[in-house]
């Protein structure tokens, strides 16, 4: 099971990202009937929710302290999961993974997500 985010780097406060992560299984093997989440961790921080969407992407969850900035999409045809980041903040800053849930729908507990990508890192200037 391979996760692949991109999409980070440097942005001034203000600005937009779009984070990307690609899902691959062995022998062909999708994800599209699990739910996905976005999650992130800052230096020295713990690990935090950031946004989750079930298999189908009718239902999306958001921690609060992202909530009316950043939206969460997949496309499942294409195995992919986007994490549209905007009006970015200095506390934004930490490296993003991807994750797949176990069930059909998001979690806000890593926990409940049993696959993860290495992650890529988002810096916001202030």
């Amino acid at each position: 099971v391979q996760l692949q985010a991109s999409g980070g780097g440097l942005v001034q406060a203000g600005g937009s990202l779009r984070l990307s992560c690609a899902a691959s299984g062995a022998s062909g093997r999708t994800f599209s009937n699990n739910g996905m989440g976005w999650f992130r961790q800052a230096p020295g921080k713990e690990r935090e929710f950031v946004a989750g969407i079930s298999w189908n992407g009718a239902s999306t969850t958001y921690s609060d302290s992202v909530k009316g900035r950043f939206t969460i999409s997949r496309d499942r045809a294409k195995n992919m999961v986007y994490l549209q980041m905007s009006s970015l903040k200095s506390e934004d800053t930490a490296v993003y993974s991807c994750a797949v849930s176990r069930t059909p729908y998001s979690s806000t507990m890593y926990s409940q997500y049993n696959y993860w990508g290495q992650g890529t890192l988002v810096t916001v200037s202030s």
